[in-house]
């Protein structure tokens, strides 16, 4: 038999020996947790800066379901021929990220820790934006951009809906090449910065002329006050032709069909792809020069000789009481008033100087803006027509009638959301299901009409055919009448003196 102390030393003994090995064990895996952790530490450094894309196709994919689960359906792809605006998740506050790029290696990312960031990068989620300055050439009809120095090929699409492939599908693909000693020589050369843009995608539809392509350009060209020629890719005629007034604010420079271009155009810098902050928007924080929707709207009074500033009454001797003035957004398909003619009546009863406009593709832009710049009260139902919200003078009111269907987070994100940055008070008039033709059309009980959101869930194609493209509206005259009054609150009209 064991004396109880042998048994305790021997098991001490043993206790201390399995203590030993154990210890060891643990000093090899701190040493192991160290170099992990030093390895995450590493890795940090260079991920944020150097991965070669934004999101995968994947994560986009989820980050759209997830948005779609949160406000029934969230739709950034938008059709040309429908004037319904997409909406979008408000930009995240981060460092800009690599643009995509299936040449970047690991090695060049290591070559490129020192630049604050690369060639190409992620301006926003919505665009990729390329910024180069050196020996640049640019010969047009290849898509090609030849730089010096360049460590590496990058290629980009200068149209801001990054993630739509559809309007992409329209917008022809840049690349970025490192100068070599067979490059072109120059034809031309010029002082100014380059900067490449496209007007493929959706343009022609007036809410995407601004907020794809003029509202991102003045973004990023109106630092360089005049020192910046338009290279305009997938150049159509008609539509620079209806916009020129805008660009040569933005440029003293020609506008050149790049495309088309036979000449090998040397420049300073270049920038291609213009900068999206957001819908119908910009975040003065984020431009170089604090600018802001004041100062865009600002410079297209000044592109079409608008007058009004404010929505003041004019003190014109003819009129020295002026009546404000109600501007109505006529539609000639869907969403449009069927009840327009009683509502121009309504309105001049309560004193309003009634004026109804009809804008399309072929409008005259100065015309319009004239006629949009004189009035005090715009409405309209959700539609491209509402971007001329632009042209009213700060203090205006703007009244968007919703659709019947569960479209507020659709008007919300087009023409609610910019207002207070364009200085314009905002009204909703939301259509109810007895104010609707699409209750002529069906049954009751049909979805369509009792249960809205089943018909987002089978996606934006099911959404816009139904409450987009085959509704028109009659709003009650007595409830519209009240947000009519309401708009007249707001004003600030009274009897003026000479």
């Amino acid at each position: 038999m064991r004396r109880p102390s042998e048994i305790g030393g021997r098991e001490a003994m043993k206790s201390n020996r399995n203590m030993s090995r154990a210890e060891g064990r643990r000093l090899e895996n701190v040493a192991l947790i160290a170099f992990m952790l030093g390895s995450l530490v590493l890795l940090s450094l260079f991920r944020p800066r150097f991965s070669p894309t934004g999101k995968t196709g994947e994560a986009i994919k989820a980050a759209e379901q997830q948005a779609m689960r949160k406000e029934s359906v969230r739709m950034e792809t938008l059709d040309i021929a429908d004037e319904a605006a997409a909406l979008v998740e408000e930009e995240e506050e981060t460092q800009p990220k690599p643009s995509d790029n299936s040449s970047s290696t690991a090695l060049a990312a290591d070559h490129h820790l020192r630049l604050s960031k690369p060639v190409c990068y992620e301006s926003s989620r919505r665009s990729d934006t390329c910024e180069a300055t050196g020996d640049v050439r640019v010969q047009g009809r290849v898509q090609t951009i030849h730089v010096s120095p360049l460590e590496q090929e990058w290629k980009v699409k200068p149209y801001c809906r990054k993630h739509d492939a559809f309007a992409l599908a329209h917008v022809k693909e840049w690349a970025l090449r490192p100068l070599h000693g067979d490059a072109p020589r120059c034809t031309i050369n010029s002082s100014a910065t380059a900067f490449v843009l496209s007007t493929g995608g959706f343009t022609g539809n007036l809410f995407h002329d601004y907020t794809d392509v003029l509202i991102p350009a003045f973004i990023t060209a109106h630092r360089y006050a005049g020192e910046v020629q338009f290279l305009v890719s997938s150049f159509k005629s008609w539509w620079t032709t209806k916009y020129l007034e805008i660009i040569q604010l933005l440029s003293k420079h020609e506008v050149v069909d790049i495309d088309d271009d036979h000449e090998v155009r040397c420049y300073p810098s270049v920038v291609v792809g213009p900068t999206f902050h957001k819908e119908l928007g910009m975040d003065a924080s984020k431009t170089p020069a604090g600018s802001s929707m004041v100062d865009f709207r600002a410079m297209l009074r000044s592109a079409f000789g608008l007058e009004r500033a404010t929505a003041t009454p004019s003190g014109d001797r003819w009129d020295i009481r002026r009546r404000p003035r109600l501007l109505i957004i006529s539609r000639r398909s869907s969403r449009r008033f069927v009840n327009e003619h009683a509502m121009v009546d309504m309105a001049m009863s309560l004193g309003f100087d009634v004026r109804v406009g009809d804008p399309d593709m072929s409008t005259d832009v100065s015309k319009f803006a004239r006629l949009v710049n004189s009035a005090d009260v715009m409405v309209g139902v959700h539609g491209a027509g509402l971007t001329n919200m632009v042209f009213l003078p700060a203090g205006a009111v703007l009244i968007q009638v919703v659709p019947y269907g569960g479209l507020e987070w659709l008007a919300r994100g087009t023409f609610k959301e910019p207002s207070p940055d364009m200085q314009i008070h905002y009204l909703e008039y939301m259509i109810q299901v007895d104010e609707t033709t699409l209750s002529e059309d069906y049954p009751k009980d049909d979805p369509v009409l009792k249960d809205p959101y089943s018909i987002h869930k089978q996606g934006w194609d099911a959404l816009k055919s139904v409450y987009l493209d085959k509704q028109n509206v009659k709003p009650h005259l007595g409830r519209l009448k009240n947000t009519f009054m309401e708009a007249l609150k707001l004003l600030p009209h009274g009897r003026q003196s000479d």
